[in-house]
């Protein structure tokens, strides 16, 4: 397997199981020695991702997740992805990760935008 597939793949699993209720296990099996995050509502480095997601996990334990799409390019992977979260509250986000050379997860950026009920044209986000 080549190192985009294998990135996208660890991206994915990282992002799936910090999302699903574990994220200290998520940083110590996908994330390098330093971690950079620029999503501004969550604290720089490890335990800012970590207790964000802990958080979540405390106060929305039904919400859900889908990986509609990945993407690698060089030492970078984007995820799109569909969440709903309780009482059918569903956004998209579009999530960057920068790879190491050893193949860990440095860096981070998001967009994230509630999908909304109605539309100017009959396609989805996806």
């Amino acid at each position: 397997m080549n190192h985009l597939q294998e990135n996208k793949q660890n991206a994915i699993a990282y992002y799936k199981m910090a999302y699903e209720g574990n994220p200290r296990k998520a940083t110590e099996l996908f994330v390098g020695s330093h971690y950079i995050q620029h999503n501004p509502a969550v604290a720089n480095g490890l335990n800012g991702f970590i207790e964000c997601f802990e958080r979540m996990r405390e106060l929305y334990p039904q919400k859900s997740i889908e990986f509609v799409r990945a993407v690698a390019e060089g030492d970078l992977v984007a995820l799109h992805t569909h969440q709903i979260w309780p009482g059918n509250d569903q956004y998209v986000t579009m999530d960057f990760f920068r790879f190491d050379d050893n193949g860990k997860i440095v860096e981070h950026w998001d967009s994230v935008q509630q999908i909304p009920e109605k539309s100017a044209n009959p396609n989805t986000m996806y």
